[in-house]
């Protein structure tokens, strides 16, 4: 095997595992700072490795085993020891000598939904908690939460670091919560297993533009959250929203992996059981009553879009309403854009056009890509192609994403071959 195809390999196994791997390590280690030092450093052995001796049969495992072997040697050479670890220390010694061969979810089961709440626990300021999760669960970099949160790369690595700190501090356990503990943490994992399902479905860094896997993932989890929280609207809403969403996660790509934007996805390729298991959970949610929260809100949002027959056909007032909504309870320039999107739609490109250039003014929005590339639809809509160009290029310079990138600049092409001929 090539030295780039194994190194390829090793990601895509890595992107597959490492939740997994950390999940499991950290309830072997009682120390999640631990437990992400000796993942990577067994990704370390697999890049030096694999390339000459192949990829192993089963690389979890592998990694697995090739991570506790580490974290032995930690424990052996280490203070950790001497503080009373030697149990811990005999236990792990003695499940390698049975072999590593287990497969990694059968051995350690729902250990990553454990870490999730384990990274969302109370002790944790709320913005440190999701940023922590979300470096563990989806291996994002500090960047690319940083991205996500439109804040500072430099204060993504302080909280995930004090965070860590003050897990080991408290001597936080690696268990579920009883039902009250879940409700203390429930917004925090509601967020993480969003912002999860967000990475995957339109990825921040890199060439392709989505990754099912972190998607299922979300999905996975949260469909195990309802079970155990079946009376929590919330978490409903929140299923629903990931389930309709990825009803439209095939058809979000072309043949050769391209973007296929919404106006445009093909909505015979639309997973119908996704959708029908969509609506039922909003359904659900709906039935347990309250006021309706973010994520209730963005699931009747995408409802919208499900149950209309073709673009032209989607209820585009309603959508503006129910982003009034939910800006009135979950304020943020990104959701002001959102429903700058709708009012476009709705009323026409002037209308949204004018709430777009108000939202130029925030500086939470000076970097994100989205605010041109909006814009220069908006502009193109209007016969402005000069313009329109402009803002296709500022926002295929702030992407990350390279299919994105190159969509962008496809879009811009267009606008200056239609300058052109005006």
């Amino acid at each position: 095997m090539h030295d780039g195809d194994s190194r390829r390999a090793i990601e895509a196994v890595w992107r597959q595992e490492s939740a997994r791997i950390v999940a499991g390590l950290t309830r072997l280690l009682r120390d999640v700072d631990l437990a992400e030092q000796t993942a990577h450093d067994a990704l370390v052995a697999a890049l030096e490795q694999w390339p000459s001796q192949g990829v192993p049969a089963n690389p979890g495992a592998w990694l697995m085993a090739a991570a506790r072997r580490r974290a032995i040697d930690l424990l052996r050479h280490e203070r950790r020891v001497e503080a009373g670890h030697q149990e811990l220390l005999r236990a792990m010694e003695q499940r390698q000598q049975a072999g590593g061969a287990a497969d990694v979810a059968e051995e350690f089961g729902d250990d990553v939904l454990r870490l999730m709440f384990l990274c969302c626990h109370t002790v944790l300021p709320p913005e440190a908690r999701t940023a922590l999760t979300l470096r563990l669960l989806a291996g994002l970099s500090t960047d690319e939460i940083a991205r996500a949160y439109l804040v500072p790369e430099p204060t993504i690595a302080q909280r995930i670091v004090r965070a860590k700190r003050a897990l080991g501090e408290q001597r936080v356990a690696f268990e579920l919560p009883d039902r009250h503990g879940l409700a203390a943490r429930l917004a925090s994992v509601l967020e993480v297993l969003y912002l999860l399902f967000n990475e995957g479905y339109t990825q921040t860094d890199g060439d392709a533009w989505t990754r099912p896997d972190l998607c299922e993932e979300a999905l996975r989890l949260g469909r195990v959250l309802a079970a155990q929280m079946p009376d929590q609207p919330e978490v409903h809403g929140l299923v629903a929203l990931l389930e309709i969403q990825a009803s439209r996660l095939h058809s979000r790509r072309g043949v050769l992996g391209d973007p296929v934007l919404l106006l445009a996805q093909d909505r015979s390729q639309w997973n119908l059981l996704l959708i029908r298991r969509g609506l039922s959970a909003l359904a659900r949610a709906e039935e347990l009553g309250g006021e309706p929260g973010p994520y209730r809100l963005q699931a009747a949002i995408a409802a919208c879009h499900v149950r209309a027959a073709s673009a032209a056909d989607t209820d585009w007032p309603r959508i503006v309403e129910l982003y009034g909504q939910l800006a009135a309870i979950d304020p943020s320039p990104i959701v002001a854009l959102n429903r700058a999107v709708a009012v476009a739609m709705a009323f026409g490109p002037v209308a949204g056009l004018h709430l777009v250039d108000g939202l130029a003014r925030d500086e939470a929005l000076a970097d994100y890509h989205l605010l041109p590339s909006v814009r220069g639809e908006l502009l193109a809509r209007l016969g402005r192609a000069g313009e329109a160009r402009a803002e296709f290029e500022r926002a295929a310079a702030l992407t990350r994403n390279a299919s994105e990138r190159r969509l962008l600049a496809q879009r811009a092409a267009a606008c200056a071959q239609a300058a052109k001929g005006s």
